[in-house]
């Protein structure tokens, strides 16, 4: 699975699905055949990081 490139749409992509469709980050990744670090760090790099208690990015 592709994800978007710009941080911001990934930002935007990356949140629905949690919301959506996944309990975790850690679920979303496996599904998607995507590394959670990766993700973790482009969207670190605009100041985003994941909150788990509230499953989501902020």
């Amino acid at each position: 699975m592709s994800v978007p490139m710009d941080p911001i749409i990934l930002l935007s992509y990356i949140n629905t699905q949690l919301r959506d469709k996944y309990k975790n980050l850690s679920e979303l990744c496996d599904d998607l055949g995507i590394n959670e670090n990766d993700i973790k760090s482009r969207l670190a790099g605009v100041n985003y990081t994941y909150n788990e208690q509230q499953n989501r990015f902020l």
